[in-house]
C-alpha cells in the first residue's frame, strides 16, 4: 500500500538458483570427458520471467488503481481503501498459508512477539494510508520519485535505532537521492505541500517499519517470513483502521454504494485493487525466493521507472524536462547505493 507506494513487505532472505551442476560429455573419438556448467534452462527462466511480469503488474497495478479510483471516480477515502487491501491480505494470506501451504505457517509464540507484530503494523498502516492520501494530490510519477528516497531514510533510521555506520561512501551516494527529489520538486507542475508531506511521511514510515522489524524480530524464536508476517498484521491493521474510517470517513459505505450504482465497474476495480495489494506482497516473496538479493534491487528500481512511464501515457499528467532529471537523479543514486552496500558490506 506502494507501495508509494509499495504494497510489498520486502524479506531480506534469497534463494540461489540450485539448478546448477557439472555434468561430463564424452569428447571427439578420444574418450577425452570435459566439465561443463549447465545453466537454468528456459523452463525455469520462463517462470522467473512469469513471476517478474505478475509482480510488476500487481505493484504497479494498485498504484495506478488507487489513483485511478480517486481521481476518476471520485473514490477520496483513503483510510476505508486501505482497510479494503488489508482485508484482503488476511483472507488471501489465510487461504495461501493454511490451505495452499505456500509456506509453512508459524505461530506467535508469546504476547510479546504479538505486541512486536502489533506495533509494525500500526506503523505500516500509517504508511499505506499515508501513500494514497498522498495519491489525491499528487501525480503517480511524482509519488515513484519521492518514494525512491527509501533508502536515504532507511540509512537514517538505522544510524539512530542501532547506531551501525556504513562505510563514508555509501552515505555519498545517498546525496544524490535526496538531491534528485529536490529538482523534481522544483520542476513538478502540480506539486502540492501537503501531498508532498505526506508522501514523503509515508515513505519514511514505510523504511522505519523495515528498521524495526528488523530490531524486533531479530531472535531466531521471533523471526516471521514475510508471509506469515502480512497474516498476522493484516487484521491487526483492520483492527487500527476501523474506528479510524468510522469517525473520519463516516459516509464511506453510502457514498461508495452510491458511486457502484452511478459506474457499473465499481466493485470490479475495488476487489481487484484490493486483490493486487496481496499480490503485490505474494509476488515480492516468489521472486526473492526466485532470484538473488542483487537481481531482486535492479527489477525494483526498473519497477518504479516503468511505473512513471506508465502513468505518464494512462493519465495524461504534464511532467517537465527538470522533474524527469530530477527523478533519473534519484534512482541512479539508489543504484549507487545499492552497490556501495554491496561492496562494503
Amino acid at each position: 500500500m506502494s507501495s508509494h507506494s509499495s504494497y510489498s513487505m520486502r524479506s531480506k532472505g534469497s534463494m540461489e538458483n540450485e539448478n546448477k551442476g557439472t555434468v561430463k560429455e564424452s569428447g571427439g573419438g578420444g574418450g577425452i570427458k570435459s566439465g561443463k556448467m549447465v545453466t537454468p534452462n528456459n523452463k525455469e527462466f520462463m517462470f522467473i520471467c512469469f513471476l517478474v511480469a505478475l509482480w510488476y503488474s500487481s505493484n504497479i497495478g494498485v498504484i495506478l488503481l488507487n489513483k485511478y479510483l480517486i481521481s476518476n471516480y471520485g473514490f477520496k477515502f483513503p483510510i476505508f481503501l486501505t482497510m479494503c487491501h488489508m482485508t484482503a491480505c488476511a483472507i488471501f494470506s489465510y487461504i495461501s498459508i493454511v490451505f495452499f501451504k505456500i509456506v509453512p505457517q508459524q505461530m506467535i509464540k508469546s504476547r510479546s512477539q504479538f505486541l512486536k507484530v502489533a506495533t509494525l503494523s500500526f506503523v505500516f498502516c500509517g504508511s499505506v494510508v499515508g501513500g494514497n492520501i498522498s495519491l489525491k494530490y499528487l501525480a503517480v510519477s511524482f509519488n515513484q520519485a519521492v518514494g525512491a528516497t527509501t533508502p536515504f531514510f532507511t540509512a537514517v533510521f538505522a544510524y539512530l535505532a542501532t547506531f551501525k555506520r556504513e562505510a563514508w561512501i555509501t552515505y555519498v551516494a545517498l546525496v544524490p537521492v535526496v538531491a534528485g527529489v529536490a529538482i523534481a520538486s522544483g520542476g513538478e507542475p502540480g506539486f502540492h505541500l501537503f501531498g508532498f508531506i505526506m508522501c514523503l511521511s509515508a515513505t519514511a514510515a514505510r523504511a522505519f517499519k523495515s528498521v524495526l522489524q528488523g530490531i524486533l524480530l531479530s531472535s531466531e524464536g521471533e523471526k516471521l517470513n514475510s508471509m506469515n508476517l502480512l497474516l498476522y498484521m493484516s487484521p491487526i491493521a483492520v483492527v487500527f483502521l476501523l474506528p479510524a474510517v468510522v469517525f473520519m470517513e463516516p459516509n464511506v459505505l453510502d457514498i461508495t454504494l452510491s458511486l457502484g450504482k452511478e459506474h457499473k465497474f465499481m466493485g470490479v476495480l475495488l476487489f481487484l485493487n484490493s486483490a493486487a495489494a496481496y499480490g503485490a506482497n505474494l509476488t515480492n516473496f516468489l521472486v526473492t525466493k526466485h532470484t538473488s538479493a542483487l537481481t531482486l534491487q535492479v527489477l525494483g528500481n526498473a519497477k518504479g521507472a516503468v511505473a512513471v512511464v506508465i502513468s505518464i501515457l494512462l493519465f495524461q499528467n504534464p511532467v517537465t524536462f527538470i522533474g524527469m532529471a530530477g527523478y533519473s537523479v534519484t534512482v541512479m543514486g539508489v543504484i549507487a547505493y545499492g552497490e556501495t552496500k554491496r561492496r562494503f558490506r
